[in-house]
């Protein structure tokens, strides 16, 4: 609930700070605040799929899928940064427009002033949801606060230099910033795109992973080896398989009991990891640690 209130709150937020942009562009003739009101449709159309992917990640596992649905947030920070990607081409067309045909900037101050306003309102918006993202561990609250803290930086940067070429009256350097701020744009598209994608490719969590080996290592005495430690992220969650072997002479339900006390310590340690367990019979009598996993 508190995700999805969240994810709520990032979408209405994101739609009254497009609002006051839209003013600061209309009332100025600014590309580069007409670039910083795109990212904005960026950010509403990303609030909109974090919402979707907090909706249907928060849903259980079913026939179709057996393993839940977090992955749904990955596929979301995929068109994400998709979507980042293409405004970073319309702010650079419309950029080398006006750097053929400058165009002069008419009442900047007001229009600087309620940017300024809107950059602040997403500052907070981007402190709530990281704060947030940090409760819930979820990725898809976390990328949309990096999301839009890059906006206020992008925003800021746009500020200075339109207060700059007010003073100075250099209207070129209008397009100029909005060209810088694209660079920044497709920086993070990309960023968005890489991160979704090694997801989606079942990329391991070394994290999470270096975690289960140093719990496994505390009960070596129980027993003989352990091996084929494999791990994947799949949105919020991480699923993780390994072998254990026991000693031959123990029981199924020896075997069974310690496997249940161990999977109840990772899971204690390692709420998001889901872990299954084979275990194996073992011709050794002395049970050690294998560390080499």
């Amino acid at each position: 609930m508190k995700k999805r209130r969240a994810a709520l709150t990032a979408l209405a937020g994101g739609l009254f700070i497009f609002a006051l942009k839209l003013v600061a562009w209309a009332i100025s003739g600014s590309v580069a605040l007409l670039s910083d009101a795109l990212e904005s449709i960026v950010n509403l159309v990303a609030s909109g799929m974090m919402l979707f992917s907090v909706i249907v990640s928060e849903k259980p596992a079913d026939e179709s899928h057996q393993y839940g649905h977090e992955k749904v947030e990955n596929i979301s920070m995929l068109v994400e940064g998709g979507l980042i990607v293409t405004a970073g081409l319309f702010i650079v067309h419309e950029a080398l427009g006006r750097i053929s045909e400058p165009t002069a900037l008419t009442r900047v101050g007001y229009a600087l002033g309620i940017s300024l306003f809107a950059t602040a309102l997403n500052g907070l918006l981007s402190w709530y949801l990281s704060r947030t993202a940090e409760e819930t561990d979820s990725l898809a609250l976390e990328g949309d606060a990096k999301h839009l803290l890059s906006d206020v930086v992008s925003s800021f940067g746009v500020a200075a230099g339109l207060y700059v070429a007010s003073l100075t009256g250099w209207s070129v350097l209008d397009p100029i910033l909005a060209m810088l701020v694209s660079v920044l744009v497709f920086k993070m598209g990309l960023e968005l795109v890489y991160k979704a994608s090694q997801g989606l490719m079942d990329r391991s969590a070394p994290e999470e992973e270096a975690k289960i080996m140093e719990i496994m290592e505390r009960h070596q005495s129980r027993f003989v080896d352990y091996h084929d430690v494999k791990t994947r992220r799949s949105g919020g969650r991480v699923y993780s398989e390994l072998h254990l072997s026991m000693d031959g002479s123990a029981t199924v339900q020896e075997s069974h009991d310690f496997v249940d006390h161990l999977e109840e310590d990772l899971r204690n340690e390692l709420p998001e990891v889901t872990i299954t367990i084979h275990v194996e019979p073992s011709e050794r009598e002395e049970p050690h640690s294998d560390l080499d996993v």
